[in-house]
């Protein structure tokens, strides 16, 4: 696939009011609000509340992962629903400012009472919300969300990706498998951290190979020049990146202009859609990404047909398709597939035992798959990387 083909731009950031989604957006008036239900759904309609970065630096991946689960939820409703409910997406924009995601979040549950949350991004933001304590007050599960997350477990909290700890495994696997041993790491410097570099060493111990340079970025910027510093002095043969789209297509532009050459790897969270919007063929020749779901380009999956063909039904999207589109997708189908197993009376108090009854759940030809202690739903991971013609190679 070629880079210029999925890299138009995304619509200019604007309030989240201002966006008109091609798909049918995402805000109920509060009559209807009120004659819904409160935590209660039957025969009705049932709100799925999003929080994210409808504006800002990672506007792009958070409009594609609304437009991926808005499409599943059009397609469910015009079959006629899950059990008589029928599915509606309410939106709220926080610029992907963690100190917004958890007072947006409160307004949303409160204006319009959704049965379970998704769509969320961001290492802070998660846990801004978690220590909050608003999803255990709520007893309202979130569904699906992008971050280097590195949790197996966390209460109301449901990953239908793999984890880091798959995503870093797969990499320096494959690294060892070419004989590529001295390794850099560049992460964002939030709470986190000391995960992902525990995490890191860790895959990087199983594979044989040393984490011989580690640097980090301020979070929530793109400020990367003291890193690209660091390993120019230390010169590694691959880096490793932890980060969202922004700060990595600034390392990648600005470390191939010192005359950086090791060979880059980065999470998925960096998004390879924005990564291209960014950045010319020549600097992405070579780079490759975790990917965390089957490619949407490739309708040889029958995951990535359903995708398309919601997206032909629904006319010209705006935004183009992606790996977060195909997410929101997924995310989408297993909380579709949670109320499917709740029957009539569906509630936001049975949805954690709902979730964690879903063992093997085929999402075609994707497998997502809880239990109690288990909340990271999947360890699909598969490395895309950019030839020197500009083209997507798994």
């Amino acid at each position: 696939m070629d880079l210029a083909t999925i890299a138009p731009l995304c619509p200019a950031p604007q309030k989240v009011s201002q966006v008109q989604f091609t798909l049918r957006s995402v805000r109920l008036s509060m009559a209807v609000a009120t004659a819904v239900f409160m935590t209660v759904a039957q025969g009705g309609q049932i709100v799925v509340g999003q929080v994210g970065p409808m504006s800002g630096l990672e506007a792009g991946q958070g409009r594609a992962y609304a437009a991926g689960m808005q499409l599943l939820f059009d397609t469910v409703n015009k079959a006629g629903g899950a059990n008589g409910n029928t599915f509606i997406l309410a939106t709220r924009d926080d610029g992907g400012r963690p100190e917004d995601t958890v007072n947006v979040t409160r307004r949303l549950i409160a204006e319009e009472r959704p049965l379970v949350l998704a769509g969320y991004f961001g290492n802070q933001n998660i846990t801004s919300l978690m220590d909050s304590g608003v999803l255990e007050k709520e007893k309202i599960a979130l569904v699906g969300y992008r971050a280097a997350d590195l949790r197996t477990s966390t209460p109301y909290l449901y990953s239908i990706r793999a984890g880091l700890h798959d995503e870093i495994g797969k990499i320096t696997e494959h690294l060892a498998t070419i004989g590529v041993t001295r390794l850099g790491l560049l992460y964002e410097d939030g709470p986190d951290a000391a995960g992902v570099i525990a995490a890191s060493d860790e895959a990087a111990a199983k594979a044989h190979v040393a984490i011989m340079a580690k640097a980090s970025y301020p979070p929530g910027t793109a400020r990367v020049s003291g890193a690209v510093e660091v390993f120019a002095k230390a010169s590694p043969q691959a880096i490793i990146m932890v980060s969202n789209g922004a700060p990595a297509a600034a390392f990648i532009e600005q470390y191939r202009a010192s005359g950086g050459s090791a060979q880059l790897f980065a999470s998925s969270s960096a998004d390879i859609e924005q990564l291209s919007k960014r950045l010319g063929k020549e600097q992405m020749q070579g780079v490759a990404i975790a990917q965390v779901t089957p490619s949407p380009y490739r309708i040889s999956s029958r995951l990535a047909k359903e995708l398309n063909d919601a997206a032909e039904r629904a006319g010209k999207l705006d935004v183009p398709m992606s790996f977060a589109m195909m997410e929101g997708f997924i995310a989408a189908k297993v909380i579709v597939e949670a109320v499917r197993r709740q029957n009539a009376k569906v509630t936001r108090e049975a949805m954690p035992a709902t979730l964690e009854s879903i063992g093997n759940y085929d999402a075609g030809g994707y497998v997502v798959a809880f239990k109690p202690g288990m909340h990271v739903g999947s360890r699909f991971v598969e490395l895309s990387i950019v030839s020197s013609a500009g083209k997507i190679r798994q």
